[in-house]
């Protein structure tokens, strides 16, 4: 299962650096097209921006598997274990009811996303804000693998404090959240 999961992590991680080479290949073309020739690409507009929208939630899901968000830790690192565990279970439940109400607002909004069409590329809406789908079933599956962790009492110390300071520890120190150790 950790196979699949970190081969799902790792296309994920392609298509950022896909989106981002479009971007910048239909972006720097369409400026060279119309200061060089007076003409240019009416897609890459367009086309530009659904890139980067999709490479800011796959970003998002890759952010979260690595324990990458921004977050503050000042009170929770000086709680003891029971004070750690109590504010990790909140924020995970916080976090998946975001996930979910993000996942059943996609959902209620399908209808009205598949019968829009793009201005200019003439692309169904849904293959643009459809990755809500993904994003929040691969964010609330995290949230509940956690939350099973924390349940059965498999967390490590280490995971309690979500928060990864990358001044304090080296990138190779931290394993992203697989359930195993990080090994310095």
């Amino acid at each position: 299962m950790d196979k699949a999961v970190d081969g799902f992590f790792k296309l994920l991680e392609f298509l950022i650096v896909a989106a981002m080479v479009a971007m910048v290949v239909m972006v720097f073309g369409n400026v060279v097209l119309r200061y060089g020739f007076n003409s240019g690409i009416t897609v890459s507009d367009e086309m530009s921006r659904y890139c980067f929208i999709w490479l800011t939630y796959i970003g998002a899901m890759v952010a979260m598997r690595e324990r990458g968000h921004l977050g503050v830790d000042t009170l929770v690192k000086h709680l003891p274990r029971g004070g750690k565990k109590l504010c990790l279970l909140l924020s995970e439940l916080l976090m998946l009811w975001c996930n979910l109400l993000f996942l059943w607002g996609t959902y209620k909004m399908h209808g009205l996303q598949v019968s829009n069409v793009s201005p200019v590329v003439g692309l169904s809406m849904i293959w643009v804000y459809g990755i809500g789908y993904v994003v929040g079933v691969v964010m609330s599956a995290f949230n509940l693998r956690t939350l099973w962790r924390l349940a059965t009492g498999r967390i490590t110390d280490d995971e309690l404090v979500q928060v990864v300071d990358s001044e304090d520890v080296p990138p190779e120190a931290v394993a992203p959240s697989t359930g195993k150790e990080a090994r310095a």
